[in-house]
């Protein structure tokens, strides 16, 4: 697989990464047997980038992880961890806590889960409203020069709050939401990251499994699935983006290729700096997404799924309005 770098210090990493939320939390049940095939089914096929968060089924995703590198060289990985988020033993989301001492401790805990003595990207799952970033930042920063952590990151956080990080330390990449339909980060946080050398992670590139081609009305959902309670898959909302997804296909097919890939491949292609995340549970889904990483759309391609696609023409919002308030990137 290709490789990018993350920013302009950051780590090499695979052209397209794994993001393991979904094998934890989010999206329903999911089997830990074919999770950890699935890491090693990534791993095989060259991806180096595995997305997770200390908060991702209380831990649950972490040891997973341990358990799918068991026995593999740990240098093969580049590790991200997310951390602030606080939930109670029901899954209820309760704030963020960005302290620096939340930070240290945060960090303590998912060493020993991950079983590993460094993280190579560690970042605030989201902006801490009542903690300035120059101070979480500031405290990570410590942590790199104590060598448990290579590499900054930051995740949902406005074009200002990228440039006050950035004057700390280094910032490695920003992960964010970025697909065909939710391209706010192209007015002002993707080219102020650019002007300062952070890459993107972008995770979401299927929207949630909209974008992936398998989704129907039909499709029942358990009650803790992230998408029973997202705009995007309520009532008219669903209807008009499952005509999207249609539009997309009639591309897609002229290409031979599935909705997925020509999805992961349009992120893809959206700059170099660009690391589409892919949240595969299963080895069947993977395969299908990293087959983006040999599509190459060109010109008239991207012309057609912009035309299928337009910017701005989802419908709903990408979290319901509670959670959206809590997004500096979207301020």
């Amino acid at each position: 697989m290709d490789t990018r770098t993350l920013g302009t210090d950051g780590p090499v990493v695979s052209a397209l990464g794994l993001g393991l939320m979904g094998m934890s939390d989010a999206y329903g049940t999911a089997d830990d047997t074919e999770s950890i095939a699935t890491v090693h089914a990534a791993l095989d096929a060259g991806v180096t980038l595995l997305d997770t968060g200390d908060f991702y089924g209380m831990g649950h995703n972490e040891l997973l992880l341990r358990e799918a590198l068991r026995g593999r060289d740990r240098d093969s990985a580049v590790i991200s961890v997310k951390f602030g988020a606080q939930r109670d033993a029901f899954g209820n989301w309760l704030g963020y806590d960005a302290r620096p001492a939340a930070v240290k401790a945060s960090l303590a805990y998912s060493l020993r889960r991950l079983g590993t003595d460094h993280i190579d990207v560690y970042r605030p799952a989201r902006l801490d409203p009542a903690v300035p970033i120059e101070e979480t930042v500031g405290a990570i920063a410590e942590m790199v020069q104590a060598g448990l952590v290579r590499h900054i990151g930051l995740s949902e956080v406005g074009a200002e709050t990228l440039r006050r990080a950035h004057a700390v330390h280094p910032i490695a990449d920003l992960q964010i939401e970025y697909s065909l339909l939710s391209r706010g980060i192209e007015a002002e946080i993707l080219p102020t990251a650019r002007e300062l050398g952070i890459g993107i992670t972008a995770y979401g590139v299927l929207s949630r499994g909209l974008l992936s081609g398998h989704w129907s009305r039909q499709r029942e959902l358990g009650a803790r699935d992230f998408r029973g309670f997202s705009p995007r898959f309520q009532g008219e909302n669903l209807d008009h983006n499952l005509a999207l997804v249609e539009a997309l296909r009639a591309v897609a097919d002229a290409r031979g290729a599935t909705v997925a890939q020509v999805a992961v491949a349009w992120v893809a292609a959206r700059g170099k700096d660009v690391v589409p995340l892919v949240g595969a549970r299963r080895r069947d889904r993977l395969a299908e997404a990293l087959a983006a990483d040999t599509l190459s759309l060109t010109a008239a391609d991207l012309a057609a799924v912009e035309a299928a696609v337009p910017a701005g023409s989802a419908a709903g919002t990408r979290y319901a309005a509670a959670f959206m308030d809590q997004l500096d990137s979207e301020r």
